[in-house]
């Protein structure tokens, strides 16, 4: 097996996968996309919400807000939780949610999220923990995708949502592969 890097910067992992079959090909994809654990809001408690929008909504909008994700010191027992207070007449970013650990924050400090009235309010608490989009597409950690130059090589374009960078996502995808592949031999 070869690999040939095209770009590799903060957003975007470009590169040429020689001597694979199809099968593994998507392997790494499927792997990339499915099993790279990532930090997300996955519960939300409102304490005032005097917005015209439904608490549902907003926890939805919140959770799908990217959240860094460091490469190591924190696994899928933890949890964060990130605070947001803001009275209006505002629009509340993404910046706006405040996270008690230094290492994690929003991946992208200007998402709207939602826009507050004259006199309304709201106030609440979001865990943030670590999972996979096995459980739900807010823990994907990007798009990953690949065409086929010839019969054993591949052409891979990986692009982040920003909660780690592009080459980390498959770095992770081919560790899970490699452990899932010894559980395998381990069993047989």
């Amino acid at each position: 097996m070869k690999i040939e890097t095209i770009a590799n910067n903060d957003k975007i992992f470009n590169f040429i996968l020689k001597d694979i079959n199809h099968n593994f090909a998507n392997s790494l994809r499927r792997t990339a996309i499915n099993n790279t654990a990532v930090f997300a809001i996955d519960t939300v408690t409102f304490y005032t919400n005097t917005s015209s929008m439904f608490d549902e909504f907003i926890a939805h909008r919140i959770g799908l807000v990217p959240i860094i994700t460091p490469k190591k010191g924190y696994n899928k027992d933890d949890e964060i939780l990130f605070t947001l207070e803001a009275f209006g007449p505002k629009t509340i970013y993404s910046s706006e949610l405040k996270s008690t650990d230094k290492n994690i924050n929003v991946a992208n400090p200007n998402i709207p999220i939602l826009k507050l009235a004259e006199n309304q309010e709201i106030r609440l608490d979001g865990k943030a923990v670590m999972n996979s989009a096995l459980k739900h597409a807010k823990f994907q950690p990007g798009l990953v995708t690949y065409e086929e130059i010839n019969e054993s090589t591949f052409k891979f374009y990986v692009e982040t949502f920003g909660q780690m960078p592009p080459k980390e996502i498959i770095i992770n995808a081919s560790t899970k592969l490699a452990e899932e592949i010894k559980e395998i031999k381990s069993s047989i």
